[in-house]
């Protein structure tokens, strides 16, 4: 990725498409563009993947609820495009057996055993579901309450760092010859006599600069916030903004082999325990979220004892506490609103409008954004000089195939795997220009240190929070979000960084103050011992 000024310096140029959101859904429009030749530029007015693109629930998944709820269509395209990133993104997207244990007073959903998980196989094209016994579950998830267990259902779905996912993404649309910049803020959309627009106004957040970009169309990716951008051009989707909260666990105190899912025992709205990035994460709530979108997001004391109400439950013998809590996080969904009173059951489905050279995109899920990008452009046509073609499809292609060859040879298959899976094309050179020692992993984690001073040097870090919670997830997975480590990683990033020490030292504030309130797992503890779980569930608004 070039570097902040040259890309900055280059704005001024005449574009074809400008993309205005960097989360997954504008990410792919970039990397969809940029691959028909077409002149795109990304617009992020905080990180990549600041919003809700590094706070998922981490899934890859076909939507085996959505099938339940008759959104037939969206289960489809869930599979196809799971299936896919599975081929694809490999390393990355990593496939996940899901265990259903069923219990005498809890039988499993007769829809699940017999037509649900049947027609989930046929979509994927195999068969990927078997049944267990008591016995067998005792034996592949210790610690789960046997009391009444009758057996269980398992099958396959997949898993990611959603953030990791966004910023290969986006760096393949700029391998491709798009341009992305973070801390970048559209204060204003640009149009002509007719009313169209033409472009926007940009503020750069890092210097104060406002520049004009000229563009034949522009796309609305901003998520929760794409009807502030274009409520002034045309109507857009009425959003209703669910948050999803999530509790992370370290691995050592709550080992899983395999992800588990059950219902809440206080409503019955399943929840998910996922070993993920050498942690377990446990997930997750789904509320109106009512605070300002400007607010970094964070779980409240309720949702955090909902969840821990629902696991102690379903693992007693582990007498699970909010003191055993990692880290916590909190995302904010921008759903596509039809007026349903249950937050779960409103769909999914993605939303695409186009009116005066202004394409909305909104809704839609992490696993399908490829097909949000190609619905997008496919609207933005209608404005291009030149319509875009349908690119052929690309896999990782020969010389990846020969990169991670090499990179095997150095770190062995998994963790060869692994590093290729983030940085594409960028894992051979990670490794090679990589210090003595900074491909061993940070004690815990399944991160190397190489990969801070990588991401430093080329990945657009601004602040230090992108760096430990959206290019590595050391904030996520790591005591007290990676304080402990900020000695040995101030010797790995702060010279790739270009910080003095007076810099590097209000970043490590402000990270610190940013973790304490939106990532501690002291916001669940609060009132934690004042309140029953029983009386602190999920409130549905």
């Amino acid at each position: 990725m070039l570097e902040r000024e040259q890309i900055i310096a280059r704005l001024g140029q005449p574009w074809d498409v400008i993309v205005i959101g960097g989360g997954i859904t504008g990410a792919g429009v970039l990397r969809e563009a940029a691959g028909r030749g077409l002149r795109c530029l990304l617009l992020e007015q905080r990180d990549f993947a600041w919003g809700t693109s590094s706070r998922s629930g981490k899934l890859v998944h076909g939507g085996l609820r959505y099938l339940k709820q008759g959104q037939v269509k969206t289960t489809w395209h869930s599979v196809r495009e799971r299936d896919k990133l599975l081929r694809d993104r490999a390393g990355l997207v990593e496939p996940v057996g899901f265990l259903v244990p069923t219990y005498r007073d809890r039988p499993l959903d007769p829809f699940l055993i017999g037509a649900g998980l049947t027609i989930y196989d046929l979509m994927a094209g195999r068969r990927s579901r078997r049944r267990y016994k008591p016995g067998e579950i005792a034996l592949i998830t210790p610690g789960l309450n046997n009391q009444g267990l009758t057996g269980g259902l398992w099958y396959l779905d997949a898993r990611t760092d959603d953030a990791r996912l966004v910023l290969r993404v986006i760096l393949e649309g700029v391998e491709l010859g798009g341009t992305a910049l973070n801390y970048a803020r559209v204060v204003k959309l640009l149009q002509n006599a007719a009313g169209y627009v033409r472009g926007a106004a940009v503020k750069d957040m890092v210097s104060g600069r406002e520049i004009e970009v000229a563009g034949q169309v522009v796309v609305n990716a901003a998520g929760i916030w794409s009807g502030e951008i274009g409520a002034r051009v045309c109507k857009t989707p009425v959003l209703r903004p669910l948050r999803g909260s999530h509790l992370v666990f370290p691995r050592w105190r709550f080992p899983l082999a395999q992800a588990v899912s059950f219902p809440h025992p206080e409503d019955s709205r399943p929840v998910y325990l996922l070993p993920w990035e050498g942690a377990t994460l446990l997930g997750t709530t789904d509320i109106d979220h009512q605070l300002a979108l400007e607010r970094e997001p964070f779980i409240s004391c309720a949702e955090g004892r909902y969840l821990l109400a629902g696991v102690r439950k379903m693992f007693p013998s582990l007498n699970l506490t909010a003191s055993d809590v990692l880290s916590t996080f909190s995302g904010v969904r921008p759903v596509v609103g039809t007026g349903q009173k249950d937050p779960s059951k409103e769909s999914r489905d993605h939303v695409v409008r186009a009116e005066k050279g202004l394409v909305t995109v909104t809704g839609g899920k992490l696993t399908t954004f490829r097909l949000l990008a190609r619905d997008a452009l496919a609207q933005a046509g209608k404005w291009l000089k030149s319509a875009p073609g349908i690119p052929p499809a690309q896999g990782p292609g020969k010389s990846l195939n020969q990169d991670l060859a090499l990179l095997a040879e150095q770190l062995g298959g998994k963790r060869a795997l692994r590093l290729a899976g983030r940085y594409g094309r960028a894992a051979l050179p990670l490794a090679r220009d990589a210090a003595a020692g900074e491909l061993d992993p940070v004690p815990g984690t399944e991160t190397m240190w190489a990969e801070l001073g990588w991401a430093a040097r080329h990945e657009g870090v601004v602040h230090l929070e992108d760096l430990l919670l959206r290019r590595v997830r050391l904030g996520n997975v790591t005591v007290e979000g990676g304080s402990p480590l900020l000695g040995q990683l101030r010797r790995v990033a702060q010279l790739a960084l270009g910080w003095d020490d007076a810099k590097w030292q209000a970043e490590v504030r402000q990270y610190l103050k940013l973790w304490d309130q939106a990532y501690s797992p002291r916001l669940i503890s609060l009132t934690a011992a004042k309140t029953p779980a029983s009386k602190g569930g999920v409130k549905r608004r």
